[in-house]
């Protein structure tokens, strides 16, 4: 098991993308079992036993696991009884425990990524190389995923895997290798390195921690919601009596398994979907700061984005950017009415293109300039212009979803640095994250979402992520305690029965 650590653009997704055959090198060889080998494309690869897992799944929602799992293979066992039996041996052989007639859209992150791997293995690869496969894990699916893993090595297959988080790597690889802006740096053994050194060959620097000191948390409420209800197909009630309110300096942290109502809440909160019943509410603008609320649940998403609403969504992609325009109008989206992207009635391109050569330079966006597409970008990168876009504009609330996924340690301290820095001029935060430790570090308040709806609060203080983890997969409820600090005994913790 090899792992690939490295900063945001230094070269990692490149350098899996050529062996992965879905990018030529200039120079250089490759080498399979010995013999030098060329791939023109990732067919090419697949042949020679080279198989991958995007960071982002490659899936279709609505075919089940059987289907996605032949889907482009059918050759190899047709797509009946052949293709089901070999399915069902792969997973008890690996113990992937999949279940070929689920529909996906059904399926959790964890076993999502299990059909991933079950893809790979099926068109017969014996070299994995799996993209930050832990970026959306709790971890007790890390510690399940990893044991998939070990699983594989024993069975003689090879694992290469990217990944920003250090602990892991060092837990799991047999062996590191280190590069930055396009060149290997080190190669390490992970019983001679410690965490710190890693970091330090990474990005020349110590590894930063989400740890916020200093409470900055006033009374005065930003954004209040009560009882919103958000219904789906048949009925059923994707968001269930949610209620909260984040006041300024204050971050909020919803912890969640992802596919338990985040992601429609945030919608609800942006304004992309309308509750069916509940209310929204935000700090007035045209009155002193404390000074009450206004009711914001039928206002549109361009409304709420003028009146102080952030937004950095969990799939950039989708949500973010607009992959094959420049940078600077990407700086643009979401902010077309506001200055400096506008002057009156017309957009003013000079001021945003200067606005957007500011972004680049303090948020260290890594890029030859700012005419060259957002999809020429890497994803750290892509997500720091992001980040720099909406505090360009001095929110009062933000919604920031996964803000740090698939950003290397130097990034990631910068964002919790912005964060930070605006939560004490008194932003309120919504602050959604599969990365524990950060939503411990910096939260002020920490919620648990499970099936849409908020089923524990703890104290970011004394949780640890294991208790944290074992709330999002539904095991607790009620007010979460570190066990050491509990004087009640579980039974007594827990909440009603009725609740539960």
């Amino acid at each position: 098991m090899h792992a690939l650590c490295g900063e945001n653009g230094a070269g990692k997704s490149t350098l899996m993308k050529i062996l992965y055959g879905m990018q030529k090198p200039d120079e250089g060889t490759i080498a399979v079992d010995g013999r030098q080998v060329t791939f023109a494309s990732p067919g090419d690869a697949i042949e020679r036993g080279i198989g991958m897992v995007h960071q982002h799944f490659m899936l279709a929602d609505n075919l089940t696991v059987l289907e996605n799992v032949v889907l482009g293979s059918e050759r190899l066992h047709g797509i009946g009884s052949k293709a089901r039996a070999k399915i069902v041996e792969l997973s008890e052989r690996y113990g992937l425990g999949a279940r070929p007639d689920a529909l996906v859209e059904s399926l959790g992150v964890a076993d999502r990524q299990r059909v991933e791997i079950l893809k790979v293995l099926y068109r017969g690869a014996t070299t994995l190389i799996l993209d930050e496969p832990t970026a959306v894990l709790v971890p007790q699916e890390v510690d399940a995923l990893f044991d998939n893993l070990r699983e594989l090595k024993a069975e003689g297959l090879s694992v290469i895997f990217i990944s920003h988080k250090l602990g892991e790597v060092l837990s799991v690889a047999d062996e590191i290798t280190v590069i930055r802006r396009g060149t290997t740096v080190g190669t390490v053994v992970p019983s001679e390195t410690t965490t710190k050194q890693l970091a330090e060959l990474m990005v020349g620097s110590e590894l930063p921690t989400p740890e916020t000191a200093e409470s900055t948390v006033t009374d005065r409420p930003v954004i209040e919601v009560e009882n919103l209800k958000l219904l789906g197909e048949g009925g059923r009630p994707l968001l269930d009596d949610i209620s909260f309110t984040i006041n300024e300096g204050e971050v909020l942290g919803l912890a969640g398994v992802e596919g338990n109502g985040q992601t429609e809440l945030v919608d609800a909160l942006i304004g992309l979907k309308h509750a069916d019943s509940g209310t929204l509410r935000m700090a007035a603008v045209e009155v002193e700061p404390g000074g009450g609320t206004e009711e914001i649940t039928s206002w549109s998403t361009r409304r709420r984005r003028e009146q102080g609403v952030g937004y950095i969504p969990e799939d950039r992609h989708r949500h973010g950017l607009l992959l094959e325009s420049p940078l600077w109008e990407n700086r643009i989206l979401g902010h077309v009415t506001e200055k400096p992207n506008s002057k009156g009635v017309w957009l003013d391109l000079k001021s945003a293109q200067a606005d957007t050569r500011r972004i680049v330079e303090e948020y260290d966006v890594r890029t030859p300039g700012i005419d060259v597409t957002a999809s020429s970008l890497s994803g750290g990168n892509q997500q720091k212009l992001i980040v720099g876009r909406e505090m360009s504009h001095k929110p009062r609330f933000l919604i920031a979803a996964h803000p740090t996924r698939g950003v290397d340690v130097g990034a990631q301290a910068q964002i919790w640095d912005q964060i930070r820095e605006a939560r004490r001029e008194g932003l309120a935060v919504l602050l959604i994250s599969a990365d524990l430790d950060e939503l411990i570090g910096l939260s002020d308040t920490l919620r648990v979402i499970y099936r849409g709806r908020l089923v524990a609060d703890a104290d970011p203080a004394t949780i640890t992520p294991e208790e944290l983890g074992s709330a999002m997969t539904g095991a607790a409820s009620g007010h979460l305690e570190h066990a050491d600090d509990a004087e009640q005994s579980p039974t007594e913790a827990a909440a009603p029965e009725d609740e539960a």
